[in-house]
């Protein structure tokens, strides 16, 4: 059975005025999807340019993970932005520990 790890993260836009929370499995492929839909007026993480991360936590199971992101989108701005400077006191974009490896993603095949 594959074991995933499960992450909640808080993202933020280039100017660092709003924060969007959100759970994934594959943190890399997700922070690729927020920068994909910046300036995307359908989603609300997109329509802020929310697409850098500050903030993250892992989890073993999903259900934790859930209960994890609903208490951060509970809480006041002031208290999520003590929970960020904990561990990124300057709040650094966090995004390269993050990137995609090209070499391990599937080929699309050339069409004949």
């Amino acid at each position: 059975m594959k074991e995933f790890i499960f992450y909640v993260y808080i993202v933020t836009n280039p100017s660092k005025k709003s924060l969007y929370i959100g759970v994934t499995n594959n943190l890399a492929e997700r922070l690729d999807e927020h920068y994909q839909n910046r300036g995307n007026d359908a989603t609300w993480a997109g329509k802020y340019y929310c697409y850098k991360l500050i903030y993250y936590e892992t989890f073993q199971y999903i259900d934790k993970a859930i209960e994890r992101e609903k208490q951060l989108k509970g809480w006041t701005r002031a208290k999520k932005d003590l929970l960020i400077k904990k561990t990124n006191p300057h709040w650094d974009f966090l995004n390269d520990q993050f990137k995609r490896d090209p070499s391990t993603e599937p080929r699309l095949k050339k069409s004949e």
